[in-house]
């Protein structure tokens, strides 16, 4: 056999053929079960290079029984494996066609030419999930949702709690540089390719297995993944979670640091990174967010929260409910469960519970967790419990060792599960996808089938444990906690108890109430402030007690969260407590972008920063940074000066645009007085 001397591997048309193109990247990016073209030129005659075998292998141990190496002749037609067709001969160059079957591992795949005598390494190529194609398990039909779920490489992200929904942006980036190959250097340090690389290579031909391995990866427990996770509110040694303005910097730095953990992650920068490394892939993925999620540790669908007589809340048990927690959801078909539960899956990747002894979470089918489908793989009842658990709350006396339950509520959890539209930025509601409608009929129906799958010796108490009972008293007194000015950081927080007698007798109640600051899942940071009162009403009166924090007495302990958990707890004589409890969110001061002159493919641009320091006091140790796919190379850091009280700052900075169509730039501005500050703004860049 001749030897070919090149090899024309037809970059740019097989790469637009497969909607690889848009890879900031040198090599041959394929995807599954659709034909390639390459030219090869051989030295002497060709003729019909009728004796010509290819061969392609994936993985350190390719083998054919595991489908990671095929060997294949040059032939007229085209079988469901892999083939070589030939096209046309010219001279002395064959134009053969290549195709791979829509079930290949995906991967880093090398291809090669062999004779009777040798073997000639013609090059790599990179093979990927193909959500275009029919016979690919990750297929989807609708054009613009595959725009949005595989394409975009920009997003957003909710986060906040339920009566102040707010976004984040986020920079997947999942087309920069190097980062396709940061994304397979993920797989191949998992524990299953470390501890079996042909058992993992195989199983690379499935979505399903390819995603929990991610899910565990992502996060650093167990195998050394991609990002440590902290939410004790002090982030030194690392960055706080607040900075990250997307997965670009991330992914590099673990590449960067030797493959060692980044510091710091919480739920949405798990689940912005996962997402990144899916859709990198070809598996079609999106940002879920449910507000007021549940943590529950012990499977029995019910949330355990604790505060003690003075109204202090109580880290005694481990669970939570979470103001909001971010995961994904990924597109494929579950063969191993049937048709009604293809489409969407949960992904999360964000470590909180150890599954078949890893931290991992999913694939769970979103129309399973809807059913209460319990015993179906994977993670059914963890999932189920996010946005479904009761949420029982228990006063502890530590004086005299006593716990009593105070209520329970089955309507709290799950609450506003959001992501983005396609192709806009507005926010969809899909709690539908996931339960039926609160207080439902098929909605109880599915609770007992859920706890009567968990805990079957349970099953005759599931109506009753989905009851509001609360004790064996009905509670006189009612109380609220509502909002009587701007919340504003820096400013005064001024909040009132609002409490109303529900009886026609008089009510003495002894008030205790506590503020402190907190992370988003709930761990509580510091105490800020305290008050007792007894408050006398009248029969059917309401009153209100003002509750003032001044921003001397929260400066030091609030953290990039915002967050600040006000409680009371009020008693009237021989009768049960009431538990009054919220979160308020505080307002950052606002940071303004904007562009100062059209935008154009590869025209340099100035963007403008603008800062106004609402403080009485200088703000020092700032730093803006910046980023955006396919507006700048990586990312900028720039430091801005000190600014004195109530002082504007204005910074300017260049971007070169790359691609036309509508980008995001994003920003996170930190400084002594505020950890993170998030602006965006989408640019619309012409050609």
């Amino acid at each position: 056999m001749a030897e070919p001397t090149s090899v024309n591997w037809n970059l740019s048309s097989n790469r637009e053929a497969h909607h690889t193109d848009r890879f900031d990247s040198p090599e041959l990016i394929l995807r599954r079960g659709q034909l390639f073209t390459i030219l090869l030129d051989f030295r002497g005659s060709t003729g019909s290079g009728q004796n010509l075998t290819f061969i392609v292998s994936t993985g350190p141990n390719p083998s054919e029984s595991a489908r990671t190496k095929a060997v294949f002749p040059l032939s007229k037609g085209t079988s469901g494996g892999w083939s070589a067709d030939l096209q046309g001969s010219q001279d002395n160059t064959l134009t053969v066609r290549i195709s791979s079957p829509a079930y290949a591992p995906i991967g880093r795949y090398t291809l090669s030419l062999q004779s009777s005598f040798s073997s000639v390494r013609l090059g790599t190529f990179i093979l990927l999930f193909n959500p275009w194609l029919q016979a690919d398990s990750v297929f989807m039909s609708n054009a613009a949702e595959r725009e949005e779920y595989v394409q975009e490489d920009a997003g957003i992200i909710y986060v906040g709690r339920t009566d102040r929904i707010s976004m984040v942006g986020w920079n997947f980036g999942q087309f920069e540089q190097d980062i396709l190959n940061i994304c397979l250097s993920v797989l191949d340090r998992s524990l299953n390719f470390r501890r079996d690389p042909t058992t993992d290579m195989a199983h690379r031909n499935d979505p399903k297995y390819v995603g929990r391995v991610l899910s565990a990866m992502i996060n650093s427990n167990d195998d050394n993944g991609l990002i440590a996770g902290n939410w004790s509110g002090s982030y030194t040694g690392g960055l706080d979670p607040r900075n990250w303005n997307g997965s670009v910097e991330i992914l590099k730095a673990w590449k960067r640091s030797g493959f060692r953990p980044v510091r710091y992650g919480q739920c949405w920068v798990f689940a912005g990174t996962l997402n990144t490394v899916l859709r990198a892939l070809g598996i079609p993925s999106r940002v879920i967010t449910n507000f007021n999620s549940a943590h529950d540790t012990n499977r029995n669908l019910s949330v355990d929260v604790y505060y003690d007589p003075r109204g202090n809340p109580l880290d005694k048990g481990s669970d939570s409910v979470w103001n909001f927690h971010v995961w994904n959801e990924a597109w494929f078909t579950r063969t191993d469960l049937g048709p009604s539960y293809s489409g969407w899956q949960v992904l999360d990747a964000t470590p909180q519970e150890r599954s078949q002894g890893v931290f991992q979470c999913g694939p769970a089918s979103v129309f399973g967790v809807r059913e209460g489908d319990m015993d179906l793989d994977f993670d059914m009842p963890f999932i189920f419990a996010e946005v479904n658990a009761d949420r029982t709350t228990w006063i502890y006396d530590n004086n005299t060792n006593s716990l009593r339950k105070n209520s329970s509520d089955v309507r709290t959890v799950g609450k506003y599960i959001s992501t983005k539209a396609v192709g806009s930025n507005s926010r969809v509601d899909i709690t539908e996808k996931y339960k039926y409608p609160e207080g439902s009929a098929q909605e109880r129906q599915v609770f007992r089938k859920a706890l009567g799958k968990l805990k079957p010796n349970l099953w005759f108490t599931a109506t009753h444990a989905r009851s509001l009972e609360e004790g064996d008293w009905e509670p006189t007194i009612s109380g609220r906690f509502k909002v009587a000015g701007i919340l504003e950081v820096g400013q005064e927080v001024n909040l009132a108890l609002v409490l109303k007698n529900l009886t026609s007798d008089t009510k003495t109640v002894t008030v205790n109430m506590t503020t402190w600051t907190i992370v988003y899942n709930g761990t509580l940071v510091h105490e800020v402030w305290k008050d007792s009162v007894t408050i006398s009403l009248d029969p059917k009166e309401e009153t209100q007690h003002p509750v003032k924090i001044s921003y001397a007495q929260y400066e030091k302990y609030l953290k990039a969260d915002n967050m600040i958990r006000v409680t009371a707890v009020c008693k009237v004589p021989n009768e049960g407590e009431v538990v009054v409890e919220r979160d308020v969110i505080l307002d950052n001061p606002s940071l303004t972008l904007e562009v100062l002159d059209q935008v154009r493919v590869q025209k340099p641009v100035m963007v403008q920063m603008l800062f106004s320091n609402p403080l009485d006091e200088p703000v020092k140790n700032g730093v803006l940074m910046v980023e955006g796919s396919s507006l700048l190379r990586g990312n900028l850091r720039i430091d801005v000066p000190t600014l004195r009280p109530k002082e504007w700052s204005q910074v300017r900075f260049e971007i070169l645009p790359t691609r036309s169509g509508t980008k995001q730039l994003l920003a996170d501005f930190s400084c002594s007085k505020f950890p993170a500050i998030k602006a965006m703004l989408p640019i619309d860049v012409d050609e």
